[in-house]
């Protein structure tokens, strides 16, 4: 099954803690460089040396630190490549499904339904709740964004599941020995790199429940399908609909969006609604169109190397 996938390469604990340490290197020091240097050399030039995400984005334009924040999350998925090929020895397949290739319409089934409801939900809260938002549309900024959006943010979404639902939760997953530490630590690992965006200091750190219900959700998607495939989708289609339609001075994506949500934000109903009424209803969905069954099993049985696993006896 999925997790055992990592016992194809070499698994000793180090090897993971060695991987971390090349791919958090890669993604956060070497692939934030070119950001540093523009935004350093902008800001001697300017004279104005801004220290939130909406003053960044106003000195270097929202395209271009959107470029080149996306940008260290290409970093980032070469270093994982490469910590994968070579320091485990493990096909880059097998940290991606348990099948026998990436089934992609299972990835553009998720993406285009979580797109339609995503594209729903935004549309539905402008149309309720109008003055919280302006029209923000501009031909030009905008069909760069959507070129930038359409090559990049695939790229960083699948770094995140890659990084997170597979190297780490393969990782852990062989380290624990046990399906449910694995899916709770990883969807832990989700919520807290995300601590520190805007959205949490604006809102509080009860957003927190949609970051940490969302990385459990994903993590439940990987394990109940034996690969990424669903989670890749999902979340492509959710970043992408949150560059490309609605943005506001406190999230993490500043970009030249349809809309600008100009409202105070708060913790409503667009944070527990996800977690705890639209993501079961997506597990049922998902569930009866892939015909999954043995959920207490797939979700907290134990991870066996493959020889164990041979030699258990059939239920």
């Amino acid at each position: 099954m999925y997790i055992e996938q990592a016992y194809k390469g070499l698994h000793e604990f180090w090897r993971y803690a060695v991987g971390v340490l090349i791919i958090f290197i890669g993604w956060q020091f070497i692939g934030s460089g070119p950001l540093v240097l523009v935004l350093f050399a902008k800001a001697i030039e300017s004279g104005d040396y801004p220290t939130d995400i909406a003053g960044i984005s106003n000195l270097l334009g929202s395209n271009l630190f959107f470029f080149l924040a996306l940008l260290t999350f290409v970093v980032g998925f070469l270093a994982l490549y490469l910590t994968v090929k070579y320091l485990h020895q493990q096909s880059f397949l097998s940290l991606g499904t348990s099948r026998k290739k990436m089934d992609w319409k299972r990835i553009a089934f998720t993406f285009f339904l979580w797109a339609i409801i995503s594209g729903v939900f935004i549309g539905l809260d402008i149309f309720l709740s109008p003055d919280d938002y302006v029209y923000n549309f501009q031909p030009g900024p905008f069909l760069v964004l959507l070129l930038i959006a359409l090559i990049l943010i695939p790229i960083q979404t699948s770094f995140e599941e890659y990084f997170i639902r597979g190297y780490l939760m393969q990782g852990l997953g062989i380290a624990t020995k046990n399906r449910w530490a694995a899916l709770l630590g990883t969807s832990l690992i989700f919520g807290l790199l995300h601590i520190f965006n805007p959205e949490v200091a604006k809102i509080g750190y009860g957003v927190m429940v949609f970051y940490i219900g969302t990385g459990l959700f994903l993590g439940i998607l990987t394990l109940m399908d034996e690969g990424l495939e669903l989670a890749l989708g999902f979340h492509a289609a959710n970043n992408l609909t949150a560059a490309l339609l609605v943005t506001a001075e406190w999230t993490a994506f500043q970009t030249n969006s349809i809309y600008k949500d100009i409202s105070e934000p708060e913790i409503g109903w667009e944070v527990f609604a996800p977690v705890f009424i639209v993501y079961p209803i997506m597990l049922l969905i998902l569930s009866k169109k892939y015909g999954w069954t043995n959920w207490e099993e797939r979700l907290t049985g134990k991870v066996l190397p493959p020889r164990e696993l041979d030699e258990q006896p059939d239920n």
